[in-house]
């Protein structure tokens, strides 16, 4: 429910602050365990089903390399739906940014400059919808269509509507399957890559003030302002930091394909919005959490893992996804009817 500031200004910008601050309720655990039970539902669902190939320690593994472009890109993602906004256009910013990592890598550059570029341009991208959303105050929805076919043409041309191909160098192991002498690190570094960022950004919105604006922008943009809350500021950071993490997920992918792929993510912008919104997330603002998205990738990427193993055609698999999606945003709409 939207607070009325004319009532009570005072108060409903507190309140709006103060959001991330908040004692737990039990609907708040609620929510936050939902996510679990569902991944424990899906988890134990295929185990059964498949007991001989799903619960394996290498399946396992499989499943977090699948889970890591996801959840990196989500991670900014959680950053615009907590702030009551939305990002249609970061599948296309990940293979921009494989493409210019692969770009650079072709170059010559060294591959640390080829992460600085692809990060780099993920930024951009970031900043010109941040742009487009506080200066020209289009709505998130519209900027970021505009966006999803401007920016994947762009990669197109800079790729010559063909794949990039770059030298062998250690970013190609980042999303590999560890060789012998590796096992130690028990999962590939491009997943602990993922979980170190989610850590960051977790204690980010918990503990910085900047956190606390994104809770606030979110809950509601009039009362964020009567705190001194600059909201459009507060806007432009998030998406241009939302655009760094595509390029670190355009890195992972990149990793994964070994090469730079102007098509590649297709699609994958509903993946990482679901991720988002079946961790608890709400696509209305001012809620959400990074423990949840992951949750939610894993979700995900297990429906994906389990019907492949049980042989299910593609098509099926899209409408198992797209009812998990109906589902998670229908029983935020029944939770926000009840609060």
């Amino acid at each position: 429910m939207t607070p009325d500031i004319s009532k009570n200004p005072g108060a409903d910008a507190a309140s709006a602050l103060s959001n991330a601050r908040k004692v737990p309720d039990v609907g708040t655990i609620v929510d936050k365990i939902g996510p679990v039970l569902g991944l424990i539902f899906v988890v134990g669902l295929f185990t059964a089903l498949k007991p001989t190939t799903f619960p394996t320690f290498d399946n396992a593994q499989l499943i977090l390399l699948q889970t890591a472009v996801v959840a990196m890109a989500a991670l900014g993602m959680t950053l615009i739906i907590v702030s009551g906004g939305i990002d249609l256009s970061v599948g296309s910013n990940i293979a921009l940014c494989t493409v210019s990592i692969a770009l650079l890598l072709a170059k010559g550059l060294p591959p640390i400059v080829a992460i600085l570029g692809g990060v780099a341009t993920g930024m951009v991208c970031g900043l010109l919808i941040g742009l487009l959303v506080t200066r020209l105050k289009l709505s998130p929805f519209i900027a970021t269509l505009g966006m999803w076919g401007a920016v994947r043409g762009v990669a197109k041309g800079l790729a010559n509507e063909q794949t990039v191909t770059a030298p062998e160098t250690w970013l190609n192991s980042l999303l590999n399957t560890l060789p012998d002498n590796q096992k130690w690190m028990v999962f590939p570094a491009g997943v602990w890559l993922t979980l170190l960022f989610a850590i960051l950004v977790a204690l980010m919105l918990r503990y910085t003030r900047f956190g606390r604006h994104i809770f606030a922008v979110g809950s509601n943009e009039q009362t964020a302002r009567l705190c001194g809350v600059s909201v459009d500021t507060t806007k432009l950071a998030i998406f241009v930091l939302a655009g760094a993490f595509a390029g670190l997920a355009g890195l992972l992918q990149f990793s994964f394909l070994t090469l730079g792929d102007p098509t590649t993510a297709t699609g994958m912008e509903l993946d990482i919005i679901a991720a988002v919104v079946i961790g608890g997330a709400s696509l209305n603002g001012g809620q959400g959490s990074i423990f949840g998205t992951l949750i939610g990738a894993l979700i995900m990427t297990c429906v994906a893992n389990g019907c492949t193993k049980m042989e299910l055609a593609n098509w099926v698999q899209q409408i198992v996804t797209g009812g998990i999606i109906v589902a998670a945003v229908t029983l935020d709409r029944f939770r926000h009817r009840s609060a």
